[in-house]
């Protein structure tokens, strides 16, 4: 993974990278993978909290920059999202509509502010988005699931939690419960409904060794659960494709015209 970052950010002309840094172990684990790739003073946090954030995430956020000397920033996004969901004719929807929609503008706006960053400091954007909630879709689209270079896409969330241990992440971040901290009391796994534990057991069996979920029920997977992930992983696969562009001419784009992301350089 380290090669992998430092690879893909030399290899088309920049010396830099960029993250957001929210205090939980993805964003922390991709800190460490880049201050090995990059070295410290080419690797910046963007800390960027909202008002019902936990004290503790910025807490723990620079611990991570402490621990490695890296570049950090903290711009607030109150104001806003404030400002735009404070406005007069705002579309109403139930109240737990307006929490994902007001979830999802903050990761929309921290989004905008790390790519308005990365032309600031002529650096690539790195995701923070692992494996597990990019086959849920458990991620805002063009929001934390937008990046130039995702080192822990491929991981799943167990496999985060092993790697972090190994690569000296702070216990204490290690350990917390996993929680995107998009309002109080917020905790991926009441979102979810089952444990990271449970859920990348099925996700191996269907994703990495393909079986169906018929044959995992036949083997003793309680169905509903199995059904139940299956389905996430179905509905969410627009999330993980480039945007569906009609097919008029003889190569279009992401179709028949498909090239690696360094074609030309």
């Amino acid at each position: 993974l380290v090669t992998m970052v430092r690879e893909e950010v030399t290899k088309v002309g920049f010396q830099k990278a960029i993250f957001g840094l929210s205090g939980g172990i993805d964003s922390a684990l991709t800190a460490y993978i880049g201050a090995e790739a990059l070295g410290p003073k080419n690797i910046k946090a963007i800390m960027m909290p909202y008002r019902t954030s936990s004290p503790e995430s910025l807490s723990d956020a620079q611990s991570v920059v402490d621990a490695l000397g890296i570049q950090s920033e903290t711009v607030e996004i109150t104001d806003q999202v404030d400002v735009y969901f404070g406005r007069e004719n705002l579309p109403y929807s139930d109240e737990k509509t307006m929490k994902l929609r007001r979830g999802n503008k903050m990761a929309r706006e921290r989004m905008t502010i790390l790519y308005d960053y990365s032309m600031a400091d002529d650096a690539l954007v790195l995701g923070t988005s692992n494996k597990t909630e990019l086959l849920l879709g458990y991620g805002t689209l063009f929001g934390d699931m937008a990046s130039a270079i995702n080192p822990i896409g491929d991981l799943y969330k167990s496999q985060v939690w092993e790697l972090s241990h190994e690569m000296g992440v702070p216990k204490q971040i290690i350990e917390k419960p996993p929680t995107a901290d998009l309002w109080a009391g917020q905790s991926d796994q009441d979102e979810i409904g089952y444990s990271y534990a449970e859920i990348d057991r099925i996700f191996y069996y269907l994703v990495d060794c393909r079986m169906g979920a018929e044959t995992l029920i036949e083997r003793g997977f309680e169905g509903d659960f199995v059904q139940y992930v299956a389905k996430l992983l179905r509905q969410s696969q627009y999330k993980r494709r480039m945007p569906v562009v009609a097919k008029l001419g003889n190569r279009t784009i992401d179709r028949d015209f498909r090239y690696p992301r360094d074609w030309g350089y």
